[in-house]
């Protein structure tokens, strides 16, 4: 595959307006951005909150651009129903960021010290903006707010201001990509696939399976992407029937079998692959597991259309497994939604793919079906995967690597 041109790969950056006396920059144009503010002020004065508590690093991005890594210590935004101030609260390292990459109109500085609270500092913003007594909404379900920052804001807030959990409230405006966003996961698309054909070149008898992850990861860079959310995953050998990567390299031998997962991202936009790949000779039975699982995922892209159930795609895997076999050797679930997302993990979930999840499909998702057959009574593995976007019409795959056992 020849690689994307390389104008696809140079996103402007839009110049938003001055705020306080600054300038920034932002991926998005600062009214696309006001529309999602605008959008979820809707849903909080729906819901009856008055603020909610932003502590998704994926959440500030949507709404206001803000791109750190911060968010691994106490980070919060604070947004009202209404037109108060956005206000961000976070550490000292993450100031000029905030100042130069987001629309946060106030940037509060908590400090570290040995009887810091920033908990009881977001109280005090809240207070100043006139909430006590006010019902917010806080996104409790997100790496950037761990089981003990969770609790210390529990604490501050008692008897200040109820809480309840909104972690769904900004999540589900996100399933829906505009334009714009699809055309950053067009070319993290393009990326993935380069990296795929990158490590398939590179694995041969004799190499680490270490080394065919360092072939994907540097044609993801060197095709201007970012280092992706997690993976890749590159499991060799027995390690290939394994659902999660593991530590240490193995050494490719003879007669082999490798599995590819990865994610490759572009500004933050993730597109998710998975291929199988067999070294030496190969076993008729894994070439039949993989045309399978490849007749599974084609059957469900074509069955993704707006109005339809989510669960409906997971209805097609297990039926077609289930169908050659494989009952017992498939997953629970085979896929879920994909969007910008920060690290510990590329998967934008909820939603999961699995049957019974009545989540209406619309036209903008980006969803991810990986079909894995880790059958233990042979020691083979196949395993095909395909992000798409979900369209009016027919669904738009957004990799061009044919759904097929690769020998090398």
């Amino acid at each position: 595959m020849t690689a994307a041109p390389e104008s696809l790969r140079e996103v402007p950056e839009h110049q938003a307006q001055t705020l306080g006396g600054r300038n920034v920059t932002l991926r998005f144009p600062a009214e696309e951005h006001r529309a999602r503010l605008a959008r979820t002020r809707a849903e909080m004065r729906r819901r009856g909150l008055a603020a909610l508590l932003i502590f998704a690093q994926e959440s500030h991005y949507y709404l206001t651009g803000f791109d750190t890594a911060g968010y691994v210590f106490f980070q919060a935004g604070v947004i009202t129903a209404d037109e108060r101030p956005t206000v961000l609260l976070t550490r000292r390292p993450d100031l000029r960021q905030a100042e130069t990459t987001s629309l946060y109109e106030e940037v509060r500085i908590w400090l570290n010290a040995e009887d810091a609270d920033p908990a009881v500092d977001l109280k005090g913003i809240l207070a100043e903006l006139g909430l006590a007594g006010e019902r917010v909404g806080v996104e409790f379900a997100t790496y950037g707010l761990t089981a003990a920052n969770g609790r210390a804001v529990e604490r501050a807030m008692a008897g200040f201001a109820p809480l309840e959990d909104a972690s769904d409230l900004v999540r589900g405006l996100r399933l829906i990509k505009s334009p714009a966003e699809l055309a950053l996961v067009r070319v993290a698309g393009e990326l993935a696939d380069e990296a795929t054909l990158a490590m398939i070149e590179a694995t041969r008898q004799g190499v680490l399976d270490s080394a065919v992850t360092a072939a994907g990861v540097a044609a993801m860079l060197a095709g201007g992407g970012d280092m992706p959310a997690g993976g890749p995953l590159v499991n060799s050998g027995p390690r290939a029937l394994f659902g999660r990567g593991v530590a240490g390299p193995r050494r490719i031998e003879a007669d082999d079998q490798l599995m590819i997962e990865l994610g490759a991202s572009f500004c933050r936009y993730h597109v998710c692959i998975e291929h199988t790949v067999a070294i030496g000779r190969i076993d008729p039975r894994q070439k039949a597991m993989t045309d399978l699982a490849a007749e599974a995922l084609g059957e469900i892209i074509d069955a993704a259309r707006p109005g339809r159930e989510l669960g409906t795609l997971d209805d097609i895997h297990r039926r077609v497994l289930d169908g050659g076999g494989f009952a017992q050797a498939r997953f629970a679930a085979c896929g879920y939604s994909l969007g910008a997302t920060f690290r510990p993990t590329w998967m934008d979930v909820p939603p999961m793919i699995y049957t019974g999840n009545r989540l209406i499909m619309a036209a903008g998702m980006v969803l991810f079906v990986h079909i894995m057959i880790p059958d233990t009574a042979t020691g083979l593995a196949a395993g095909v995967g395909q992000t798409f976007v979900v369209h009016d019409g027919q669904a738009e795959p957004l990799s061009r690597i044919p759904l097929v056992l690769h020998s090398r």
